[in-house]
């Protein structure tokens, strides 16, 4: 379905865009009640019966049944999300299992991707389990611990000049002669990043919580949260939607600056180079609809300074949990939610941690690696 024109396209149809060049979104499915939840599959898996169409044989390396983890985070506690634990180190590998999964089920056999790490790992790994050659496209400034995982992955990457808008560019160049399974465009990949919502209703006992703090890049964990809340919404499984309170850098906070001016279009924004390079992405393909979601649940968002993230990052390390930056910023946006009221006392709030801090080495260095850890040597033996 294309929101934006009203089209609609049949499921079986190979495409990943509307006649009109927009992304597109399956329509509206009905949800499910915990007893269809496969409680034998110990994997996103489990909840395969929300899935639009049946999967006999899915692609999977058991991404999903990730820890959620209560924790005092200054004057409340809070529940991280520690999708670090997928099989790649993020929870791309929602998206990414039930999206390659569905063109394996139909037969394609080559890939191009394009990603500012985290994304094209994940589609790496996937494809390499399902015998599908991959091509990647990643900014030249990626991690190199990103680019190393997908090449060891068997995938080939290349590195593109310029930042994430101009790979995605080149993307859309060379998807003219390979399938393009883009993560920011599949709808398929949206499938199964709406688990998310599914699992965090089972964790806790089959009821939503209050809120859920995320970060944004590209918006996937806002549009899954959104779909998944609404389908349990419509399945009477909860009662309302949770609030989806949205975090981006301030150097490259283009939704931000959107729901701050009270449109869903783009405005004018400053930007500059951010550690968290999950989210530097200037024009977002979901633009519209990831801000709607927000509004929709009755949500917020917040712009983090870099100093704030990088705090994060630290604060979150002191407590046995090691984030990359770009996930960190939901963290640093948990105590400005807090002070205006969008997280309120005595409420059930999840916090998303998308990616771990072994995925961005030089910037865990830059913060970690020049002091002495505040321990003392030990002298070899």
């Amino acid at each position: 379905m294309d929101e934006r024109s009203g089209a609609s396209y049949p499921l079986d149809e190979d495409r990943w865009r509307g006649d009109d060049g927009a992304p597109l979104t399956v329509s509206p499915l009905p949800g499910i009640t915990r007893e269809e939840v496969d409680t034998g599959a110990r994997s996103l898996w489990r909840y395969r019966a929300a899935l639009p169409v049946p999967i006999e044989a899915p692609v999977s390396l058991g991404e999903g049944c990730t820890p959620l983890v209560e924790k005092d985070w200054g004057e409340g506690r809070v529940h991280f999300k520690l999708e670090w634990f997928s099989p790649t180190g993020s929870f791309k590998d929602r998206g990414t299992s039930v999206m390659i999964s569905l063109l394996a089920r139909r037969g394609v056999r080559e890939v191009i991707e394009d990603s500012s790490g985290n994304g094209g790992a994940s589609v790496s790994a996937y494809c390499a389990a399902a015998g599908i050659r991959a091509r990647i496209l990643a900014p030249a400034s990626t991690s190199p611990a990103k680019v190393l995982q997908s090449r060891a992955y068997g995938a080939e990457v290349r590195l593109v000049p310029g930042d994430r808008d101009a790979t995605a560019a080149e993307a859309l160049r060379q998807s003219a002669g390979t399938y393009y399974a883009g993560h920011n465009w599949h709808p398929f990949f949206l499938q199964g990043t709406k688990t998310l919502a599914y699992e965090l209703w089972e964790d806790l006992g089959f009821t939503a919580p209050d809120a859920v703090v995320t970060v944004a890049g590209a918006g996937s964990t806002v549009l899954g949260c959104d779909l998944g809340f609404s389908e349990l919404l419509a399945a009477g499984q909860i009662a309302r939607r949770p609030r989806l309170l949205v975090a981006q850098p301030a150097n490259c906070a283009p939704l931000y600056a959107a729901f701050r001016a009270g449109t869903e279009h783009p405005v004018p924004f400053d930007h500059a180079p951010t550690i968290a390079e999950g989210t530097a992405i200037r024009q977002p393909v979901r633009f519209p609809e990831v801000l709607r979601a927000i509004r929709r649940s009755d949500g917020d968002m917040a712009a983090l300074p870099e100093e704030a993230i990088a705090a994060a990052v630290r604060r979150l390390g002191a407590m046995g949990l090691y984030a990359e930056p770009t996930s960190a910023t939901a963290a640093a946006a948990i105590d400005v939610f807090r002070a205006r009221g969008a997280i309120r006392p005595g409420e059930t709030t999840v916090v998303l941690l998308t990616g771990s801090g072994l995925k961005a080495a030089p910037a865990m260095t830059a913060l970690f690696g020049g002091g002495s850890g505040g321990g003392e040597r030990e002298e070899p033996r």
